[in-house]
């Protein structure tokens, strides 16, 4: 096979964007409102949630910008790490991106694509109806992740069409949804029956499907809950530094990748609030597990979480279901598109390295990482089948905020290292912002070690697996 050796600059200010956008936007905006309500009980505090989380993904892409302008690498994220502090660091985010972060994701999101599929199609997709050992969803899932691989591996040019298309398609229909609500809502009267308690923190604890027990929250306990209600926020908001990965990509990468990530992750809060707003408007915050109908069962336990199918069907009616299932068939197809085009670049930048597969550092005949997209893709789809790509998630948590605290710093350890290095774009508001995140995200990690000790643990413990695999590949390379 003819090997390139050369990154075609295909991507745009507006394709690189679209990633941002896209890789973002998944099926979480749609559910975690219901898990922020219970830890929060308040709709005031509900939305706080979102802008707090939108601040810091803002504050956190800006920082980055700096980086980017930097290094604008293939690798992003994983160059960063190991320039600010060593080759070791630097190969722990890719080996966690590789064995969890990225792959895990795509996993959880092409399975979250099968089971929106199976509400259309109830009767073939499912997790009831079985070939051979697997169900129809993960074969779905599966079929997802082989088709966006494909697409990819024929060039950067077919992936960033999908990529257009599919996410102006579901902003349109995000921003359709959240306007549309609004309008809506007006009629309802919901926001006047939210606004008799909207600033008044309680969480909500319940067993067997019953409440058991109503704690108002003020204080040291308000704080720690809320840093709680932030993990699945955050975690919605995640993904925008992929668009670093693509920097051997992108046109003009000083200007195009700081200014892609301001614009990307300013769009995605902004709809992520508007959503909130409208589901307000239109359901009541506070219901009841045993709830016989949407509203008497409220945001926090919207059925299965979907507080965004609860909020269509307030609005559409019974066909709301069937409109939201399309719409987030449509925004996970997409997610999982920028997933799959940026995460291969970061196995490209490690076997660079002599830190991964030698042929993870080819290209192919189109000009892409065909290897490493290969290899992402069948570790992802044995994710599926395994069924443990949850898990994995969840015990990363911890690591992915580790990871973005460690890269923030570096853009203050880089300034002191290399004053003189150009520096097309500064982070905002240095010193005092990044600081800011910093301490906010070390208080959100310990937050973690105290109320959720043993996935935290284990994330680290993910992590840790990768220093023997590090000195491995040294080894290998050096021999």
């Amino acid at each position: 096979m003819e090997k390139h050796q050369q990154f075609k600059r295909e991507l745009g200010l507006l394709d690189s964007t679209m990633i941002v956008i896209g890789s973002m936007i998944g099926s979480g905006i749609f559910i975690v409102s219901a898990d922020v309500t219970r830890n929060l009980g308040s709709p005031g505090y509900l939305l706080l949630a979102w802008v707090i989380t939108g601040i810091i993904t803002l504050i956190s892409a800006l920082s980055y910008g700096e980086l980017a302008g930097m290094m604008p690498n293939a690798g992003g994220q994983y160059v960063y790490l190991r320039e600010a502090y060593n080759p070791l660091v630097g190969f722990l985010f890719g080996w966690t991106t590789f064995l969890v972060i990225e792959t895990g994701t795509i996993a959880a999101v092409a399975v979250a694509f099968a089971k929106y599929t199976g509400v259309l199609f109830p009767k073939i997709i499912g997790t009831e109806h079985k070939f051979l050992i697997f169900d129809t969803q993960q074969l779905l899932a599966i079929a997802l992740i082989l088709f966006l691989t494909f697409v990819n591996l024929k060039g950067v040019r077919n992936a960033k069409l999908v990529q257009l298309i599919f996410t102006v398609t579901k902003i349109g229909a995000l921003l359709a949804l959240a306007v549309i609500g609004i309008i809506v809502g007006t009629k309802v009267g919901m926001w006047e029956i939210n606004s008799l308690e909207f600033w008044t923190p309680q969480t909500i604890i319940f067993e067997k499907g019953k409440i058991v027990d109503i704690k108002y929250l003020s204080g040291l306990g308000l704080w720690s809950a809320m840093g709680l209600a932030l993990i699945g926020p955050l975690f919605s908001s995640s993904a925008w530094n992929n668009i670093t990965y693509t920097a051997g990509e992108v046109k003009d990468p000083k200007r195009n990748i700081p200014l892609s990530l301001l614009l990307g992750t300013l769009t995605v809060s902004a709809l992520y609030i508007l959503a909130n707003v409208a589901y307000l408007m239109l359901l009541p915050a506070k219901g009841s597990p045993a709830g016989a109908d949407t509203l008497a069962r409220g945001i926090m336990f919207a059925s299965n979480d979907r507080v965004g199918t609860a909020a269509a069907e307030m609005i559409f009616g019974n066909p709301g279901v069937f409109i939201m299932a399309i719409f987030i068939m449509i925004s996970t197809f997409g997610c999982n598109n920028g997933i799959i085009l940026s995460g291969a670049r970061v196995y490209y930048a490690m076997a660079k390295d002599g830190l991964f597969f030698k042929k993870a550092g080819d290209l192919n005949s189109k000009g892409v990482p065909g290897f490493s997209l290969v290899i992402q893709c069948v570790w992802a789809c044995l994710l599926c089948l395994s069924g443990t790509y949850g898990d994995l998630l969840d015990y990363t948590v911890f690591s992915i905020l580790v990871f973005y605290i460690l890269t923030i710093a570096g853009v203050f350890i880089l300034r002191k290292r290399q004053p003189d290095a150009p520096r097309p774009y500064k982070a905002f508001g240095y010193p005092l912002i990044p600081a800011i995140y910093l301490i906010f995200a070390v208080a959100l990690c310990i937050n973690l070690l105290i109320f959720k000790p043993v996935p935290s643990w284990a994330g680290v413990g993910i992590v840790a697996l990768g220093i023997p695999v590090f000195y491995f590949w040294r080894k290998k390379k050096a021999d």
